[in-house]
């Protein structure tokens, strides 16, 4: 018997796109013992029904109602939860974007990778947008320097600090990652039950950086496998881009993920990196008449987020229900 795969899709207001994503899905599951669940974040616009109905001659592909829009992880926690329709568990389970579609290949790949390596815990795809151009899936932790580097955006200090960026080169073979992008990652079931689901206190964003983190650091591997490959309309589904100011829930990931992986203290210190590099760009971008690439009151935004969060001690709060759930 083939290893068995449960590929989870959460779907927030976007059931069309979502659709097309499980027949892609559906083609590339097809010698591969498993099925396809798509989790509903409690959409109310109809999109559970739509996608009930839609897939109804889909036997390896259901629909369940996660009950309220609790964001990316606790959409995908839902699903794996659930476990396989005939209530087994699967070996593996691959998460997938609703805007993300896998060549027919690609979850094969990704399951044959992890069979032939049981140390690697996790492993992502290549993802390229509709032009064919390659998306960032690579990645190393945040860090201080990682703030440094990105806020400041000037080629010196990007060469000097390259082993630090979080977005790694365009690996062309396979290789190990600190973490890897959720919209086409398989993760082995064997390594959650060790070190558990997806921290729901993330609504969106970070949560499957601290995941990846939890896993390096319970001793399993994290790969990249440009073989397998997913298209991808990015963006599509959260409309986060330099042009919008950054939603809260974005500030409240950040926050929770540097307290939980290193502490308050490293925080501040991210957070202070990432001002400083920021002015290298401000008056670089004043001397070459740059288009501003930081998004509107992010830098305000980021101190005032700071502040509070320091002053309340809190843990990222809920989010409204209305906001988009899906990277």
């Amino acid at each position: 018997m083939n290893a068995t795969v449960l590929t989870v899709i959460v779907n927030y207001k976007s059931a069309g796109m979502t659709l097309q994503s499980a027949q892609s899905a559906h083609v590339a599951m097809q010698g591969i013992d498993g099925a396809i669940t798509i989790v509903d974040n409690d959409s109310q616009d109809g999109s559970f029904e739509f996608l009930c109905d839609k897939t109804r001659d889909m036997p390896r592909v259901r629909v369940l109602q996660s009950g309220h829009n609790g964001g990316f992880g606790f959409g995908n926690n839902t699903g794996i939860a659930a476990g396989l329709p005939n209530g087994e568990r699967p070996d593996f389970v691959y998460l997938l974007n609703p805007d993300a579609f896998p060549d027919p290949d690609a979850i094969r790949l990704l399951r044959d990778h992890m069979i032939a390596h049981p140390q690697t815990g996790f492993a992502g795809s290549a993802v390229r947008g509709e032009d064919g151009t390659p998306h960032e899936v690579a990645f190393h932790f945040p860090s201080v320097l990682s703030e440094f580097e990105a806020a400041a955006n000037t080629g010196i200090i990007t060469r000097l600090l390259r082993n630090y960026r979080v977005p790694m080169d365009f690996p062309p073979e396979t290789c190990a990652v600190d973490w890897c992008s959720g919209a086409s990652v398989m993760l082995r079931r064997s390594m959650l039950d060790r070190i558990g689901l997806f921290d729901e206190t993330f609504f969106l964003y970070f949560e499957e950086t601290e995941l990846c983190h939890r896993a390096r650091a319970a001793g399993w591997t994290g790969m990249h496998v440009p073989q397998a490959s997913v298209m991808h309309i990015g963006s599509v589904t959260t409309g986060m881009t330099n042009k919008r100011r950054v939603p809260d829930y974005w500030f409240d990931s950040r926050a929770h993920y540097y307290r939980k992986t290193a502490g308050a203290g490293y925080l501040v210190l991210a957070t202070i990196s990432y001002m400083l590099g920021a002015g290298i760009w401000k008056v670089r971008r004043y001397l070459e008449q740059k288009e501003d690439r930081i998004p509107p009151y992010f830098l305000r935004d980021l101190v005032a987020h700071l502040f509070r969060t320091l002053m309340s001690g809190s843990k990222a709060p809920q989010v409204q229900a209305g906001t988009q759930n899906a990277p």
